[in-house]
């Protein structure tokens, strides 16, 4: 069960997404720090800044 959120936790609703160059910096940095291609798309997926599905 998930505890009741607390003055100092944020919730989904206070969150806005990220500007494209920001994700884009953001996704250099972890590139520039993975150990390898696997690494990187798990890190940005964490983020949520992985690269668009375009299907």
């Amino acid at each position: 069960m998930a505890a009741e959120p607390t003055a100092k936790d944020i919730v989904d609703e206070d969150l806005e997404p990220l500007a494209d160059e920001t994700a884009r910096q953001a996704q250099r940095v972890v590139a520039a720090y993975a150990e390898d291609a696997d690494e990187c798309r798990m890190l940005l997926s964490m983020l949520g800044i992985g690269p668009l599905d375009k299907n």
